[in-house]
């Protein structure tokens, strides 16, 4: 039988090409990475048929512009070796967490780790958050007395894995005192960020991305990587970089959603179509120079801004990615929320108080519509 140290919930074209696809190439190089258990945490009978097509492995076309030189390549994904709906195999998703488990990824989308009204349940409830899920799980691999365990969440949270850790400990607070100091003392909760741009599924799985990648893990006593990979970076500090990709490539993305969003623009729009419209483009370009770049300068990285402006707007333009506005656009609200309040929040904190009425304005706007 196949033992899979690593379990991952969420069966995305992101972790397709992102997770899964670093641990099967370390694998190919020789590491003892993985492999995987991906479990599909929500109930959508659509996905079955890619939940079932993962474990036979799955293309990812790498596509676009590394070094100026043109990438278009097939890597096939193998790494994954079982895949589970905890709709129908939540006893075996038990099982493999108890028995087997050293990591647990998790991308669970923007509503992942928003709570449910089943949440507060002693039993298993399809419709419990993914933090309530884990937190039974834990209760089970608490109660067989098995050694602790690692939690990453690639959630786009800032801090995800101690927002993931507190949410847990908050559905806790009625469990036992050992259990809690279980929780805290030998569960390793990891903070990661992740990035690449992942522009449309193949399938019956797999995806089509670009080359550049990144996740970013960072350090503490404990921490076990899933594998070793160019892509993968252990640092003393994620701040920079989450500022850096949330504010800028992420907060881009959601200015270009909203903008299409107001316009009613088509529903094929791609987002490299739109950055051939000099005045959206021109908008884009105003939003990073006069309203986000003052937080990063009095953040006193205004040159680390303006590189990755850069690097930004050449992945946008990536001729070969087909990644359409209408994604994008997918759960706008929570994106302005994480996005663009966050930023703002960002650059008061750093004292920056410059006027930002693109971004305020999208924000008062959903604030009245949500009202």
């Amino acid at each position: 039988m196949v033992v899979t140290p690593i379990l991952q919930f969420g069966t995305s074209r992101f972790l397709q090409a992102h997770a899964d696809l670093f641990v099967s190439e370390a694998r190919e190089n020789g590491q003892k990475a993985g492999p995987i258990t991906v479990v599909q945490s929500s109930d959508d009978p659509a996905r079955r048929a890619r939940l079932e097509a993962l474990e036979k492995g799955f293309p990812v076309r790498i596509e676009g512009i590394s070094d100026r030189e043109p990438v278009q390549e097939t890597v096939q994904v193998t790494s994954v070796k079982r895949a589970l709906s905890t709709a129908i195999d939540w006893s075996e998703v038990t099982r493999v967490f108890v028995d087997e488990t050293e990591i647990v990824l998790s991308n669970t989308g923007d509503t992942g780790f928003e709570p449910s009204e089943a949440d507060t349940g002693r039993q298993f409830d399809q419709s419990m958050s993914y933090p309530a899920k884990l937190k039974l799980l834990l209760q089970s691999r608490f109660a067989a007395s098995k050694c602790g365990i690692q939690i990453m969440p690639m959630e786009l949270i800032i801090d995800n894995g101690h927002v993931l850790r507190d949410r847990v400990l908050e559905l806790a607070q009625n469990d036992s005192d050992a259990f809690r100091t279980y929780l805290q003392r030998d569960v390793v909760w990891v903070n990661s960020l992740v990035d690449r741009i992942v522009s449309q599924p193949l399938r019956p799985a797999g995806a089509v991305a670009e080359p550049y990648a990144l996740w970013a893990i960072e350090d503490q006593p404990g921490l076990k990587l899933p594998c070793s990979h160019p892509s993968v970076q252990v640092v003393p500090s994620l701040a920079q970089i989450e500022a850096l990709k949330l504010f800028v490539l992420n907060l881009g993305h959601t200015v270009l959603a909203d903008h299409w969003l107001q316009s009613r623009g088509c529903k094929g729009t791609k987002v490299r179509e739109m950055m051939a419209e000099p005045k959206t483009r021109h908008h884009l370009e105003q939003v990073y120079q006069l309203e986000v770049r003052p937080a990063f300068s009095a953040a006193g990285i205004a040159q680390e801004f303006d590189d990755y402006v850069q690097t930004t707007f050449e992945r946008f333009e990536n001729p070969f990615l087909d990644h359409r506005i209408a994604d994008i656009a997918q759960n706008h609200n929570q994106k302005i929320e994480r996005r663009i309040k966050a930023m703002l929040d960002f650059a008061i904190e750093h004292n920056d108080r410059s006027p930002k009425p693109v971004l305020t304005g999208i924000v008062g706007r959903q604030t009245r519509d949500a009202s």
